[in-house]
């Protein structure tokens, strides 16, 4: 009989093989049913002998720690960004400046496929996975190793020739991945995600290493170094070493001795690529000699020896044929146009994304408007003009009431979006119910998304107040639930009437009061229904709140469902009281109002609120001529240029983590990022 440390080793050597062969070369040997077996009975004898437990075993693959966080690492090299070529005359002029700075010496280039991801450093000490790194702001980025760990093209461990390496490449999400993960999201009344790349880079952020695992994420190769520099004399020789070592390396790459073959694979590509099952968004050209790169160098931005051929958008026109509006997660109602159907870019396309009223005014579009519509990898396009506007075209105009449950609709001063009012609303229902049960708000272990997809599905929740009203009969006819789990569930159920009055307020959904701005509330006013009473300029009276806010939680309890929900709450017996506890909030930002756009370097939004927050500044959503600055990121929007039509001062991310660690400096004394 073989001894059990000998067939753990054996078990994790034959599935990293069974791995590789699936995830990397496609060409898998045993069935799906196979291979969970041989995992079933790895996890067995690991969870049977901890002491044989080690972070690489093929076990770790599927995730389920939660993080608290995520820490900042520097990259042994920077990761720059690639400068643009737009059209092939841009390519042509890139193409020119490498031939003048080599002065006549041969050179070519190897082109690789641009994919639509983001970047990450993987490092590797004595074979094994230790660290992998967001590309962040190429400086430092994001330690993401135990969700890197999920992604099963990522080899755990590897058979090299040095004691250190580093492998850098793109994570991204399939196309076949992206639409699934949509499906349930829209199956479940969530707002759908824009497209595989934010749904990638959201995703290797999450600090829920379980759920990261069944998004099933991919990582393809394109970088070997040692010591921070290439550890082959050329790039081609690079990638056929990473091939070697088992890392997925992108198929379609070519040697391209010069311009006419580089600009035909470019060519090529831009037709070809709806045929990928992964979405791409160029070519990106690298002169193959690692010793010409060096004596090519660098700009302050980007290396003079590579450049990122940029496909065009894909467009086509179309007629609008009717503008409908949908009731998203936060209550939020967006026009969503409805086309004849089109193909553009080899897809058929029948909707598209209007965004808010303000859009639709932006555009002057009526319904019967004949429009041009453009993909750039969003699952819904968007509409880029109106093309003609014949006679007997159709206004739009946005309701007064909501759609799905017919409650009171507002839009707040310095919003876009108009919102539902109604918590109980059925198209903000489950996100409603799972929101209030979270750990940060009423904390009710086991009621996850999929619990909660069961009680909406089988109306046993129709309101947050259903959940104090559920039975253990009740409980156990749902799927996989048994005695033990149905009555652990209840008796969280009521340990949470317990919580403290601030996390029920952070639980009611009222637009603009997030877990902070509750607690706040709670101090100052101690209870609800003093919250309640309160008008907006007693309201205003709370560190923090204010027009938008105190207008917001007035429209909230004059709802009369909400209302409803509130005495249903205060009948199941929840804390409507507290301590009154006056709270000052100030620091280096005390005063000065924050609009956060686009994606940051190493920040998630909500990092960088909270950031703000501590430091005594407010985030609010909108641009307005309250607003003190606009921190933009990659990806920046309207609000990037509401924020320069105002004169609103625009900070980097770098702006505001400097401004942050100098409390003592003054914050608008030096010049906009």
């Amino acid at each position: 009989m073989r001894a059990v440390p000998d067939e753990i080793e054996a078990l994790r050597a034959e599935l990293r093989r069974h791995e590789h062969l699936y995830y990397v070369l496609d060409a898998p040997e045993i069935s799906d049913a196979e291979y969970d077996g041989l995992m079933r009975r790895l996890k067995a004898l690991e969870d049977a002998h901890p002491e044989f437990d080690t972070p690489d075993s093929p076990t770790k693959r599927v995730g389920g720690a939660v993080r608290e966080g995520f820490v900042k690492v520097r990259h042994s090299s920077p990761m720059l960004s690639l400068d643009n070529a737009l059209n092939e005359g841009e390519l042509t002029e890139f193409d020119r400046r490498v031939r003048e700075l080599l002065a006549g010496e041969a050179y070519s280039y190897v082109a690789e496929l641009k994919l639509d991801g983001l970047s990450m450093a993987a490092q590797y000490e004595d074979g094994r996975l230790t660290l992998a790194i967001t590309r962040g702001d190429g400086q430092v980025g994001e330690d993401v190793t135990e969700n890197a760990r999920t992604i099963r093209s990522l080899p755990m461990v590897v058979n090299s020739p040095w004691p250190k390496f580093e492998v850098r490449g793109e994570v991204l999400m399939s196309r076949t991945a992206f639409e699934r993960l949509n499906a349930e999201r829209a199956e479940a009344g969530l707002e759908l995600y824009k497209n595989p790349r934010n749904s990638a880079a959201g995703t290797l952020r999450m600090l829920d290493t379980a759920l990261t695992a069944s998004r099933r994420l991919d990582f393809f190769a394109y970088f070997l170094l040692v010591d921070g520099q290439p550890a082959l004399p050329s790039h081609w020789e690079n990638l056929e070493r990473l091939r070697a070592l088992g890392f997925k390396v992108n198929p379609n790459v070519i040697r391209a001795p010069g311009l006419d073959e580089l600009a035909a694979f470019c060519r090529t590509w831009a037709e070809r690529r709806e045929q990928l099952p992964y979405e791409i968004d160029g070519v990106v050209a690298k002169v193959d000699s690692i010793e010409q790169q060096r004596r090519l160098g660098w700009t302050a931005k980007s290396p003079r020896w590579a450049i990122a051929f940029k496909f065009t958008a894909r467009q086509a026109e179309t007629v609008l044929e009717n503008i409908e509006v949908q009731v998203g997660r936060t209550g939020a109602l967006t026009p969503v146009a409805r086309l004849r159907p089109v193909v553009v870019g080899g897809v058929t396309v029948s909707n598209a994304t209007l965004h808010n009223e303000d859009e639709i005014a932006r555009l002057d579009l009526a319904i019967g408007d004949t429009v041009l519509i453009e993909r750039s990898g969003d699952v819904i396009p968007k509409v880029v003009e109106v093309k003609s506007r014949p006679a007997g075209r159709r206004p739009f105009h946005m309701p007064d009431t909501c759609p799905v449950c017919g409650s009171t609709v507002v839009r707040a001063e310095g919003e876009v979006a108009r919102r539902c009012l109604n918590a109980s609303c059925p198209a903000r229902l489950r996100e409603s119910l799972t929101h209030f049960a979270s750990r940060s708000v009423m904390d009710i272990d086991g009621m996850g998304e999929a619990l909660v997809d069961q009680l909406v599905d089988k109306g046993l929740a129709t309101s947050i107040a259903d959940i104090y009203q559920l039975t253990l009969a009740q409980l156990l006819e749902l799927d996989r639930m048994g005695d033990k789990s149905a009555s652990k569930i209840l008796a969280n159920v009521e340990a949470s009437k317990h919580r403290p009055v601030a996390r029920l307020l952070s639980g009611l959904g009222i637009p603009f009061v997030g877990e902070r701005t509750a607690q706040i509330l709670a101090d100052t006013f101690g209870g609800v229904d003093a919250l309640v009473q309160a008008d907006e300029a007693q309201l205003q009276t709370a560190e923090e709140v204010g027009p938008k806010v105190s207008e917001s939680i007035r429209r909230f309890f004059a709802e009369p469902h909400n209302r409803e929900l509130v005495e249903r709450l205060r009948a199941a017996g929840l804390q409507f009281q507290g301590e009154i506890r006056k709270t000052t909030a100030t620091g280096p930002l005390t005063g000065l109002v924050f609009v956060l756009t686009g994606t940051l370097p190493t920040l998630s939004r909500e990092e960088a609120k909270q950031k703000i927050e501590a430091a005594g500044g407010k985030v609010t959503g909108s641009v307005s001529k309250k607003t003190s600055v606009v921190v933009a990121g990659e990806d920046a929007g309207s609000k990037l240029d509401k924020a320069r039509e105002l004169g609103i001062e625009v900070w980097s991310e770098a702006r505001l983590l400097e401004s942050l660690a100098a409390a003592q400096s003054s914050l608008f004394g030096g010049a906009s990022a």
